[in-house]
């Protein structure tokens, strides 16, 4: 029998499913990727033009190539959806993410990018690497969901100033629904912070 308090106990577990949905879809790796590097490219030229274009640069090939190659997979099965939960399934992934990415660093480079744009390509990148790393050599399915939000709020720090710092509500909510959801525990979210913090947010505020 359903009492008032377990139906209350229900429409809360329910309410709080939602929000972490919503939460894991609007602050997943892509959406942060694509406009990161908007916003750097802005920083670092002021001019419309300028950040279109190697705001672009870095988001396309960081993002939606990605992105176009992992949904498709998991419109095909190859694995459990546009997040890939399951570890295994994060190999094409990771090497389309590395590779195109790898692509668009080349780019910046030869088309004599703001150095901002190519310290950013650079540490993702180089999260990408110790994501891959941890991830397969030590078996651990870290959270990229957390790493790649915890990474740019340091960078949107270093670019705009300490007052972002209110951006780690971001970074908690997300955190928050990956365990909310049971794709991630704890140690897994957090694992996945520090990595965007220490190959990410930290190198990408000494270098730029």
């Amino acid at each position: 029998m359903i009492t008032p308090s377990n139906t209350e106990s229900v429409a809360t577990r329910t309410a709080a499913t939602r929000i972490a949905r919503l939460a894991t879809e609007i602050l997943a790796p892509w959406v942060w990727v694509l406009g990161l590097p908007l916003a750097i490219a802005w920083s670092a030229t002021h001019r419309v033009g300028a950040t279109l274009l190697w705001g672009l640069v870095v988001g396309v090939t960081g993002s939606i190539i990605p992105m176009i190659v992992i949904v498709r997979g998991a419109k095909n099965g190859k694995w459990d959806s546009h997040h890939v939960t399951n570890r295994e399934g994060r190999v094409v992934p990771f090497i389309a993410c590395t590779s195109s990415l790898a692509g668009g660093i080349a780019i910046l480079v030869l088309g004599g990018s703001p150095n901002e744009m190519i310290v950013l390509a650079s540490t993702m990148f180089a999260t990408l690497v110790v994501s891959v790393v941890i991830t397969f050599g030590l078996n651990f399915k870290l959270s990229m969901h957390a790493g790649v939000a915890a990474g740019a709020v340091l960078i949107l720090m270093a670019a705009y100033g300490p007052w972002l710092v209110l951006l780690s509500a971001a970074v908690a909510l997300v955190a928050w629904s990956r365990v909310r959801l049971r794709d991630h525990t704890i140690a897994q979210v957090l694992v996945g912070a520090l990595v965007g913090v220490v190959a990410g947010g930290l190198p990408y505020w000494w270098l730029a």
